[in-house]
C-alpha cells in the first residue's frame, strides 16, 4: 500500500463567502495549475492537500468558516489528508487566535498573501498569468474584480480590516482579462469590488468606472456587463449615461442602501440621507427606464427603534425595489459600532428581517406580473429535469429571479442567449416559452 508521502499531490480549494472570495480562489487555482498541480474546486473527491478560503464578514459566515476548518482538521488528524492551509478574510482577521485554537492547520494566510501560500506549496507565483484566470462558474459568465479593499468608514463593517485600503486594477489589465474570458466563451461579466464607484480615484485621480465600462463594452464576444456593490453617497451619475447608451451594460445596479431612516443612516456613517437616496433612485429610473435596482438592508442596528424600522418599511414601499435582500446586524469587533451596546434581541432582528421581506415579496410579485406578455432576452444557465433555467439582464446568478422554460420540444445549450415570451410569474421567478 502506498504511504502518504508517495501519493501524488491533489489540491482541493474550498471557497466560503462572497463572489470576491470566489475570484481569489480562482486565482489560487490558476497559479497552482500553472505549477502542474492537479486542482479541484469544492470537490467531494479525494485530495491530499486542502486549502480553505474563508469568510469573516458576519457571525454566521465566521461560524461556517470555523466549522469547515475544524472538519478538515479532523480529517487531517485521521490521516485522510496530508496538508491543510487556510486563507481569506477570517484568516486575515483572526490569524493569531486560529493558530492557537486550531494548531492542526499547517499555515494561515491573509487575503493578500497568495505568493506566500504558493511558496508553502513549493509553487512559483507566475506574473505572466496576469489577465488569465481559471473560472469555476459556468463557462458563459465570470466575475471580474476591478479593485480590492475599501476606503469607506461604515460603522458596522469590518471589511476594511480584512481587505485593506482601496486599490484599483488598471483599465488595460481588466480589458486583457475580459478578452481572455471572451476567447474562452464567457458572454457575461459581473463587475465586483468592495465599492465599485470609487474605482479609479487612486490610479487616475478621478472616478473612472464609466471609462472602464466603455473599454469593456468594446471587447468582442461579451454580451452583458453587470454592476455589483456600488455605494450611493457621491454616486457618479455618468454611469447611468453609459448604461443608457451602451447596450452591453445591463440595466441593472446592485447598490446596498442599508437603511431608510436618516437617524440610523447617520449612526451607520453612511454619508447620505434618505432624501438624497430617493433622488438618486428616481434619477436612475428616469435616465435608464426599466432599470432593475438590487439593494440590501441591515436591520437590528444598535438603537434601531420600532419607529426607525417603520421608516425603513415605508422607504421600501415607496421605492419599490426590483430586488432586495436583508441582513441582520452582526456585532463586529474593532468596528466603531462595536463600542455601543448590541441592544436589539436576536428574535427582534429576525422578526424585522421577515417583516421587510414580506413587504418585498408583494412588490416582487407585482413587478414580475408586469413582465407577463413581454419578450425578453434570456441567458440559459442550466437544465433542471424538464426545465431550462435562465436569467434576464435584470437578474444576477444565485441571488435574483430565474426564468423557467419547458424543455419539451426545444433544444437549448448552456450559454445560449434566446428570446423568451413571459407567460407566468411568481414572487421570485418568471415562466416563459421560446418566442
Amino acid at each position: 500500500m502506498k504511504t502518504k508521502t508517495l501519493r501524488p499531490d491533489k489540491v482541493n480549494v474550498i471557497t466560503l463567502g462572497c463572489s470576491k472570495n470566489l475570484v481569489d480562489s480562482e486565482n489560487i487555482i490558476t497559479q497552482l495549475k500553472a505549477n502542474d498541480y492537479e486542482v479541484k474546486h469544492d470537490a467531494n473527491e479525494e485530495a491530499n492537500i486542502v486549502i480553505v478560503n474563508t469568510c469573516g464578514f458576519i457571525d454566521l459566515a465566521k461560524e461556517e468558516s470555523v466549522n469547515t476548518i475544524l472538519d478538515y482538521a479532523d480529517r487531517k488528524t485521521k490521516g485522510e489528508i496530508d496538508k491543510l492551509y487556510v486563507t481569506g478574510c477570517l484568516s486575515q482577521r483572526y490569524k493569531d487566535n486560529l493558530e492557537e485554537q486550531i494548531p492542526e492547520v499547517d499555515d494561515y494566510f491573509g487575503t493578500m498573501e497568495l505568493p506566500g501560500l504558493l511558496n508553502r506549496l513549493e509553487a512559483d507565483y507566475k506574473h505572466d498569468l496576469i489577465g488569465e484566470r481559471f473560472i469555476t462558474t459556468p463557462e458563459h459568465y465570470a466575475y471580474l474584480k476591478i479593485s480590492e479593499g475599501c476606503n469607506r468608514t461604515c460603522s458596522f463593517c469590518a471589511i476594511p480590516l480584512m481587505r485593506g485600503k482601496h486599490i484599483s486594477r488598471p483599465i488595460e489589465e481588466l480589458v486583457k482579462q475580459a478578452e481572455h474570458f471572451a476567447s474562452n466563451g464567457v458572454k457575461e461579466l459581473m463587475l465586483i469590488a468592495q465599492e465599485l464607484t470609487y474605482y479609479g480615484l487612486d490610479l487616475y485621480k478621478e472616478r473612472t468606472l464609466p471609462k472602464l465600462l466603455e473599454a469593456l463594452s468594446a471587447v468582442e464576444g461579451i454580451r452583458w456587463i453587470r454592476l455589483h456593490y456600488a455605494y450611493p453617497s457621491k454616486f457618479p451619475r455618468d454611469i447611468f449615461d453609459v448604461m443608457a447608451e451602451q447596450p452591453k451594460v445591463c440595466n441593472y445596479l446592485d447598490i446596498p442602501l442599508q437603511h431608510g431612516s436618516d437617524a440610523v443612516l447617520f449612526r451607520m456613517r453612511r454619508q447620505i440621507t434618505r432624501a438624497e437616496t430617493e433622488d438618486l433612485i428616481r434619477y436612475a429610473r428616469q435616465r435608464v427606464p426599466g432599470i432593475a435596482i438590487r439593494t440590501t438592508f441591515l436591520v437590528g442596528y444598535p438603537g434601531e427603534t420600532e419607529e426607525e424600522f417603520e421608516e425603513l418599511c415605508d422607504f421600501v414601499r415607496d421605492m419599490r425595489f426590483e430586488r432586495l435582500g436583508v441582513f441582520q446586524y452582526s456585532h463586529e469587533e474593532d468596528t466603531s459600532a462595536h463600542k455601543v451596546e448590541d441592544d436589539i434581541p436576536a428574535e427582534v432582528k429576525a422578526q424585522r428581517a421577515n417583516r421587510l421581506m414580506e413587504i418585498q415579496q408583494e412588490i416582487s410579485l407585482e413587478l414580475n406580473e408586469e413582465r407577463v406578455g413581454r419578450t425578453l432576452d434570456v441567458l440559459i444557465d442550466r437544465k433542471d429535469n424538464d426545465m431550462y433555467v435562465g436569467r434576464t439582464e435584470f437578474d444576477s446568478p444565485d441571488v435574483d429571479n430565474e426564468v423557467l422554460i419547458p424543455a419539451k420540444d426545444v433544444y437549448l445549450r448552456t450559454g445560449d442567449m434566446v428570446k423568451v415570451k413571459i407567460t407566468g410569474a411568481t414572487e421570485y421567478d418568471l415562466e416563459g416559452e421560446i418566442a
